[in-house]
């Protein structure tokens, strides 16, 4: 199928006179898989449409946030009573309070919550908050798990950092990075070697504990309960990084799925409704580490915003009902069943955890950034092309998951698996 990208290429060579590569946030640019960006109009439940009038049938979904689907009636009404009121006040609403109420309902180990506006601000204040409560300067992360854009974390990163084929990142001094430790994911034995070694520097490990920034890799039987076994053992913090399966695996994300308590969490991308926002939380002592309570200052003017938070207490609101993760639980198993079905005898392997999920091309088994990274990138970049082509919109990096929301019906899933067994 042609379509009409007039519009668009348009729109990108004058947002380039403006804005840096035309984006403001590099994977959009879709430079790596050789195609220009889109320009999205609107969207309506899992159609995107752009600025040309080209409709997509979307599984990436802002990178997993619309798990209602775009634009949800009840997200939309309460958005709209909140900007009737104001867009903000630079001082405190009760919606703060009850969005952290339903957070805590939903992932008991978040006792107290702080909201603010991204991923990236919830990560760099969690591990603030860590150092202080552990009084060590050591973190330990994964290879290719991606946690923000802050200089301490750009080490070995996942997203659009490895679709970039850089480690790091220029500008970041070496001394930012030189207390970050990156190992291999699902290596135990690295794990024990590095405590081993350094335990009584180690802070905290930060992990995606279902991993999504890679692709969609899933944790070893036993792995992310070694992690807790061997921090509670040295007096590490255990940060579980659910900005992508908090609210997406279950309603009490990963933690919930694998029974594991960690410290603190860190949530985003469903708990603000689409709108940005995100927070970190965990147990009440640590937690009173932050200021007015603590010593550990951080702060955002627009933190807690009163749009994003009623847009998140929809949100949470529509999840809680009954049913709702079963339903989608059973047209994701109905999705996969067929779609490994069309990848028999093909060398794509399909990554699965919940509704997210992940092709990997020319590779056998993936289960580590090592593995990941052994991709066929440029097979990815005519696979994205060729789902555009089909009308679809994926991920558009090897190294992120694709998604599916409530809204996804057996004739779109039946679709894009036609589409992908036309792929050669």
């Amino acid at each position: 199928m042609r379509f009409d990208r007039k519009a668009s290429r348009k729109a990108w060579f004058e947002a380039k006179k403006f804005i840096p590569g035309g984006v403001n946030s590099p994977v959009r640019a879709l430079q790596g898989i050789g195609e220009t960006p889109l320009f999205i109009d609107h969207a309506k439940d899992v159609r995107l449409f752009d600025i040309d009038g080209n409709c997509f049938t979307d599984f990436c979904l802002s990178w997993g946030v619309f798990i209602l689907g775009h634009n949800h009636p009840a997200v939309v009404e309460a958005v709209h009573a909140a900007v009737d009121r104001g867009s903000g006040y630079g001082a405190p609403t009760v919606y703060e309070t009850r969005l952290a109420q339903l957070v805590n309902q939903h992932i008991p180990s978040m006792e107290k919550v702080r909201f603010v506006n991204s991923g990236t601000e919830a990560v760099m204040s969690a591990l603030r908050v860590a150092r202080a409560y552990t009084h060590r300067d050591v973190i330990v992360k994964f290879d290719g798990c991606y946690h923000g854009h802050a200089d301490q974390l750009l080490v070995s990163a996942g997203s659009g950092v490895a679709t970039l084929g850089k480690s790091s990142s220029a500008g970041v001094p070496g001394g930012f990075i030189a207390s970050t430790i990156s190992i291999p994911f699902n290596d135990f034995e690295a794990v024990e070697r590095l405590f081993r070694s350094q335990g009584g520097r180690i802070a905290a490990v930060i992990v995606e504990p279902v991993p999504a920034n890679m692709g969609v890799i899933f944790p070893l039987t036993g792995f992310l309960s070694f992690l807790r076994e061997i921090t509670i053992r040295y007096g590490s913090l255990l940060i579980f990084d659910e900005m992508i399966t908090g609210f997406r695996l279950s309603a009490g994300g990963a933690q919930h799925v694998f029974r594991i308590v960690p410290d603190m969490t860190i949530i985003g991308r469903i708990v603000g409704g689409g709108f940005p926002s995100a927070a970190f939380g965990g147990r009440a002592k640590i937690m009173d580490m932050l200021a007015p309570e603590g010593d550990v200052y951080q702060s955002g003017t627009l933190s807690g915003n009163s749009v994003a938070m009623c847009a998140g207490i929809a949100t949470l609101q529509k999840l809680s009902e009954g049913g709702f993760y079963y339903e989608l639980e059973a047209r994701m198993s109905s999705f996969m069943l067929i779609l490994r079905k069309s990848l028999r005898n093909r060398d794509i392997t399909l990554n699965r955890a919940g509704s997210m999920f992940s092709l990997f091309f020319g590779v056998k088994s993936v289960r580590s950034f090592q593995d990941a990274k052994k991709t066929d990138r440029e097979q990815f970049a005519r696979f994205f092309r060729h789902m555009l082509a089909h009308n679809f919109y994926i991920s558009p990096s090897p190294f992120e998951a694709n998604f599916l929301s409530i809204k996804h019906d057996i004739d779109e899933m039946s679709r894009f698996v036609d589409a992908v067994a036309s792929f050669h």
